[in-house]
């Protein structure tokens, strides 16, 4: 019997875990760690049961010429990769060949993968599913701070606070274990929620908990401004901080003066009186009037947006008005949702950014990372294109004929995934690196079986900036491959003058050497150190330092010093209501799945929890429309259709229906969902668009 310590493979919560190894298999047990505080959800303790999925993917599998996908060798595999990737760059370019990226890989996987599209390629044409996460939170926060760590401080400090506002974070399903720092808080009556649905987070606010402010789809920037508008009308706006710390904020106060609280009501749904009461109570908590602290922190139900950017930009704004960033016990900070959705985001995978969240247009970045990995700076390509983008390219004319997808499934997860799904069949390659089939795979010409996170060792930055180690707990099967070593052997084939090394301690090093001195600087992290036990935040510039675990202390990250307010204003939800589509539609997690549902639904335990898709509707828009209990309801938008049992709850809009994205063919909610992209950020629309609703038999009939 062998026990090791890791971390589970889901959330970026990264919940401590013990794995132990006997005759009868593996089993999952929690660890004490300050983020889990000792606790698991139903992902975490059933983990170990994708390391026996029943289909899991153990030897490469080519298409062959009746259209089957059959297994092959890896040498075979190989040829068929390197010789479509040699013939069509040679016809049209190195661009090409495109990389899709993920948010779960590891870090040095990310690393190698961005450095081998750069220099293994030579395609600019790269980037990854945390454009569809995270993008419009990092964009907001290095416009704001001049860089961008998911919470720039550990997550137990939210303990301690008296007010804490969530705007569009559902933690309660999407990461349970982390509801343990709002007790505190909501034992104060301090928690605030911004969310359209009253999910269980939201619920966490009844009984003296805080406030749930429930607002219209794609309103939370308009709350947000009420809410700043009722700060600076009470005298809470920490004057000396701005003067300090600030610039920008004259623009800003401007635009807040004309959301008094019931022009926000008339806007959002939210009443004038809840506004006036979350403004108290964070105003009460701020370091200005004595308080114990405030947060305000972000999710994807306020980023995913097409003005994501200036909905968190917002958010910024508020925190910075009642002085919060940079003062210990407060702060803003962002719920990073992937598993290394951090650290994924940092080295290399961005179509804009070279390891260390180093810009890709910059000389000197481009000649510290060329020395890195041995070629000339010129070799290097330019900026590529956000994935949105990038995915409308495919097999387009002038676009990408070959797509390479590492630890993604982006035609469940993309939206308008029905038109992605038409792009990638007219690929004239499309490989797939997982570990066990998914939709995606089930479109490529080639599969390579990759490990999964109990096979590998390597680490994974948390959603508190956190550098974690995974360990290796058991053998992968025979016949599956380290993405480190197919990307080593594709390089050598394709002729790289860069190396490629297979040891995740080894590519640990290079990306610390590739990062030092960048914004997220790696600079003194180690396999050796954190093995030792040492807890290391980025940034951390070599080995005498002991990390960041709470930024911004004494400086923002721009040139000057000082953190910048940009003033933004509301915009409509890019997919409006109309005749004949009058409900909003939003999308979002359920506690047993993740993401695209890949991996979540081959478990038991959890496929019986939550066993199919539905559409989250309320009684009265039921009763309004038809719609019983359990009966099948078309959803239509401009783009698709898809189609799920009605769940009749009054815990959302009467205007809004909700449906959880885990699931794929007919029930696929991206099939619907809106690929207008945020100008800054890239990140498309997924969380509204409008929708008609009917029972599936007069769909039919009509």
């Amino acid at each position: 019997m062998t026990t090791t310590d890791t971390h589970c493979p889901y959330c970026a919560l990264q919940c401590a875990m013990r794995l132990t190894v006997d005759d009868g298999g593996v089993t999952v047990e929690p660890r004490d760690f300050p983020t889990n505080l000792g606790g698991l959800c139903q992902k975490g303790w059933t983990s170990a049961s994708l390391l026996t999925a029943p289909d899991r993917l153990t030897s490469p599998l080519v298409r062959d010429a009746s259209g089957e996908l059959v297994p092959t060798t890896w040498d075979a595999a190989y040829d068929v990769i390197v010789e479509a990737i040699t013939r069509v760059q040679r016809e049209s370019g190195k661009d090409a060949v495109a990389v899709f990226g993920g948010g779960g890989l590891t870090n040095e996987k990310a690393y190698a993968l961005g450095k081998f599209a750069r220099v293994g390629l030579g395609t600019a044409m790269i980037d990854y599913n945390g454009r569809f996460c995270m993008s419009s939170a990092a964009a907001a926060g290095t416009r704001a701070f001049g860089l961008d760590r998911g919470l720039p401080f550990p997550l137990a400090d939210l303990g301690g606070a008296d007010a804490v506002l969530l705007a569009g974070s559902n933690l309660a399903e999407t990461m349970p274990p982390s509801v343990q720092h709002l007790a505190g808080v909501r034992s104060r009556g301090g928690l605030i929620v911004i969310d359209p649905r009253r999910t269980p987070t939201a619920q966490l606010t009844q009984d003296g908990g805080g406030i749930h402010l429930q607002a219209l789809p794609g309103t939370d920037i308009v709350v947000l401004l009420g809410i700043l508008h009722c700060v600076i009308a009470g005298a809470a706006v920490d004057e000396t901080y701005i003067a300090e710390r600030v610039n920008g904020w004259d623009a800003v106060k401007r635009s807040a003066t004309q959301w008094w609280p019931e022009a926000v009501e008339r806007a959002t749904g939210v009443p004038a009186a809840q506004i006036r009461s979350a403004a108290t109570l964070l105003a009460q908590a701020s370091p200005l009037r004595g308080g114990a602290g405030a947060y305000v922190l972000t999710g994807r139900g306020a980023e995913q947006h097409a003005h994501g950017t200036d909905t968190v930009t917002a958010a910024i704004n508020l925190a910075l008005a009642l002085g919060l960033p940079g003062t210990v016990g407060s702060g803003y900070g962002c719920v990073t949702g992937q598993g290394n959705g951090q650290g994924g985001r940092e080295h290399g995978q961005k179509a804009d950014q070279l390891p260390g969240y180093r810009k890709i247009v910059d000389p000197a970045a481009r000649q510290h990372v060329a020395a890195v990995w041995g070629v000339d700076a010129d070799d290097i390509p330019g900026p590529g294109v956000p994935a949105v983008e990038l995915l409308s390219r495919l097999a387009e004319p002038g676009g990408p004929r070959v797509l390479m997808v590492h630890g993604a499934n982006p035609v469940v997860s993309a939206p308008d995934a029905s038109e992605v799904r038409r792009r990638m069949a007219a690929l004239d390659l499309l490989v797939v690196c997982d570990f066990v089939p998914s939709e995606t795979t089930h479109l490529a010409d080639v599969v390579l079986p990759v490990t999964q996170w109990a096979e590998e060792s390597g680490t994974m930055t948390s959603l508190e900036g956190r550098v974690l180690r995974r360990h290796k707990a058991v053998d992968a099967p025979e016949g599956v491959r380290s993405e480190l070593t197919i990307l080593h052997d594709l390089a050598q084939r394709l002729g790289s003058k860069a190396t490629f090394d297979t040891d995740p301690s080894t590519v640990m090093d290079e990306l610390a050497r590739a990062s030092a001195g960048g914004v997220a600087d790696y600079g003194g992290v180690s396999h050796e150190r954190l093995d030792s036990g040492e807890a290391i935040y980025w940034p951390c510039p070599d080995s005498e330092s002991a990390g960041t675990p709470r930024l911004f202390l004494d400086r923002f990250a721009h040139d000057d010093g000082r953190a910048v307010m940009v003033d933004v204003r509301p915009a409509p939800v890019a997919d409006d209501l109309r005749s004949e589509a009058p409900i909003y539609l939003v999308t979002g997690r359920l506690l047993q799945h993740y993401q695209s549902g890949a991996q979540t639904r081959r478990v038991r335990e959890l496929v019986k929890a939550q066993p199919s898709a539905f559409v989250q509707i309320h009684p009265i828009t039921a009763q309004r429309l038809g719609i019983d209990e359990g009966e099948r309801v078309r959803v239509e938008s401009a783009r698709g259709v898809t189609v799920a049992p009605a769940r009749l709850s009054d815990e959302v809009r009467r205007d809004t229906v909700f449906m959880p994205f885990h699931y794929s063919g007919g029930a696929c909610v991206n099939d619907v969902t809106n690929p207008a992209t945020d100008p800054i950020s890239g990140m498309p629309e997924f969380k509204v668009c409008a929708v008609s609703l009917s029972r599936v038999d007069e769909a039919v009939a009509s």
